[in-house]
């Protein structure tokens, strides 16, 4: 007797019921395929702070950008600066390729003559920067702390760990050689605002040398041109990992504790452009 084909149209038909004979592995090899490739794409390198790695062609472009808009700063402060850097570059490449002549290799003398020549031209366009700079900052609020965090090398900088409504300011500076509170303002009201302060840290650091400095002109104070001269000639009592660790117990004295101008001078982002410069030179 024939068998009737059911009429059920929801019954599976041919294949459709059967179970896999690889047992579901394609598709499972299927979604760990897409899952690979939803991951090809690879992680960006990180530097030593953590941060992606910025290519060299970008940070060139970056760096002279910076110059660009430092150079402009300064030229609009200091109107004879391209007559000025003009002179020293023709000076020192005419010394070395007077040097050239006399040696009878002057054609060889040339690229020598221009990379000198452009290397005087810089360092007196480092040296009216940071003149032109220290000019402008001088006597307003936050100068000092300015200064301080442009020095080069591993200062921990602090500002405005102390203050008065008259915009009086301490600063506490970290480092090889200690402790550094720098004050700027009234002289009288400075001098209490650094002996509370040293009060305070010396409840901390235990023996460590407390240094302080005052910003002014007067006798035993320290102009604010000389200040990062001042505190990076200080001897050197700490070690590095001395450093570290009483860094960490200063955390427990907390940060600012006074609001500190970010930038002492109107367009405080194009003064840190000349900063910057400054700092490299």
């Amino acid at each position: 007797m024939a068998r009737s084909k059911s009429s059920d149209p929801t019954a599976p038909g041919g294949d459709a019921g059967r179970t896999p004979k690889d047992g579901g592995r394609s598709s499972g090899a299927t979604a760990t395929g897409s899952g690979k490739a939803g991951r090809t794409g690879k992680a960006p390198k990180l530097d030593k702070n953590g941060q992606p790695k910025v290519g060299r062609l970008k940070k060139m472009r970056s760096q002279g950008s910076m110059i660009k808009q430092a150079y402009g700063l300064t030229r609009r402060n200091d109107p004879k600066l391209p007559w000025i850097m003009l002179i020293w570059f023709v000076a020192a490449a005419a010394v070395v390729e007077l040097i050239g002549i006399l040696l009878g290799a002057p054609f060889l003398f040339i690229p020598l003559a221009l990379l000198f020549g452009a290397l005087a031209a810089l360092i007196v366009f480092g040296r009216r920067a940071q003149r032109s700079a220290y000019t402008q900052v001088e006597g307003q609020p936050g100068a000092a702390a300015w200064v301080l965090e442009g020095m080069r090398g591993d200062w921990r900088v602090t500002s405005g760990v102390a203050g008065t409504p008259q915009l009086d300011a301490v600063h506490r500076v970290l480092g090889r050689p200690g402790i550094v509170l720098v004050g700027e303002g009234s002289p009288g009201r400075v001098r209490g605002l650094i002996a509370q302060e040293k009060k305070k840290i010396a409840r901390v650091v235990g023996d460590t040398p407390i240094y302080d400095v005052t910003i002014g002109d007067a006798e035993g104070q320290v102009p604010l041109k000389k200040l990062s001269t001042h505190v990076m000639k200080l001897p050197r009592n700490l070690s590095a990992a001395e450093v570290n660790a009483l860094g960490r117990r200063m955390s427990a004295l907390g940060g600012p504790r006074m609001p500190v101008p970010g930038g002492p001078l109107p367009g405080g982002r194009q003064m840190s452009v000349s900063q910057r410069q400054v700092r490299r030179r």
